[in-house]
């Protein structure tokens, strides 16, 4: 039984009863919080079905193998520190882990124990990317990243090194390569193709999307568009126009896709969610069930 102090009056019921339902839910909240997605805003898959998705207020990476979430990298609250400020993650050709981080202005590579390395800040606290959004690898195996803030894409080469324009591109974020390695960009609200030459051509223009994030590319050409303000996904088939996939629930804010195994995966920050799309279009939210 609590002791009260001497000289102290003690707390009469509501009171007694608020301050023991605070100290409850503060106990709580971080085990709550550790067991679900916060602000999921970027999603990459491997070639043997799991998904790493960056989260913004995790902030790091989760990582979800089956039904089985886990953390897999997660960044400390300060400010100037790798990941503070996840924005993009991806994979390279070997499999292992990258992610976009505009607190340290870098991308990040992780080691087979977990640990990022920064592959552009070449010993400085920071690194030569302002707002990295998007990560793709090129036909050579080398990094290519939307940088937001310098209004460009710029070339990263694999090992890491000076960051180097690639293009010169208003607001890009969304990026994919394609099987012929033409590059897709998601640039303001149009859709803009860059063949390996460098050639720009835009393929959507304004009008048309209200919002869009990111984009894929599917093995038989056809483009995926997630919209965040229209809450679609936009289908392009080769040689044709747009058209609204699926919209409306479950999804309220998609801000990330990714194709693999001939299935669309997206997050959505709203409905803290990895959903997946089959051929027909129909989104299915995926399971999670937390563990250490």
């Amino acid at each position: 039984m609590l002791q009260v102090p001497a000289g102290v009056a003690p707390l009469r019921p509501p009171y007694a009863i608020g301050v023991l339902v605070a100290v409850a839910i503060n106990f709580a909240a971080p085990c709550f919080a550790a067991e679900q997605l916060r602000y999921p805003v970027s999603i990459a898959v491997d070639k043997l079905g799991t998904i790493y998705v960056a989260d913004r207020d995790l902030p790091g990476v989760w990582r979800l193998e089956g039904d089985r979430l886990s953390v897999f990298f997660q960044g400390a609250k300060k400010f100037r520190t790798p990941l503070n400020a996840i924005r993009c993650v991806a994979l390279d050709r070997d499999g292992r882990v990258l992610a976009g981080d505009s607190s340290t202005s870098d991308i990040y590579r992780f080691d087979d124990k977990g640990v990022p390395h920064a592959l552009t800040a070449q010993g400085k606290p920071y690194g030569q990317i302002g707002i990295p959004m998007a990560i793709v690898v090129d036909g050579e195996g080398n990094l290519l990243v939307s940088d937001l803030e310098t209004h460009r894409i710029v070339k990263v080469p694999k090992d890491g090194g000076p960051a180097q324009t690639f293009a010169t591109v208003p607001a890009p974020r969304g990026l994919c390569v394609d099987g012929k390695k033409q590059l897709w960009v998601i640039s303001g609200c149009k859709l803009v193709r860059i063949a390996p030459g460098g050639e720009q051509k835009t393929v959507v223009d304004d009008g048309v999307f209200l919002f869009p994030h990111t984009v894929a590319v599917a093995e038989d050409r056809t483009v995926y568009v997630c919209d965040g303000y229209a809450k679609a996904i936009w289908k392009i088939p080769a040689g044709q126009k747009p058209e609204k996939w699926v919209s409306g629930k479950p999804l309220d804010n998609p801000v990330g896709i990714d194709w693999q195994q001939e299935k669309l995966f997206v997050v959505d920050p709203r409905a803290r969610a990895v959903l997946e799309a089959g051929p027909g279009g129909q989104l299915t939210p995926r399971r999670m069930t937390a563990r250490p």
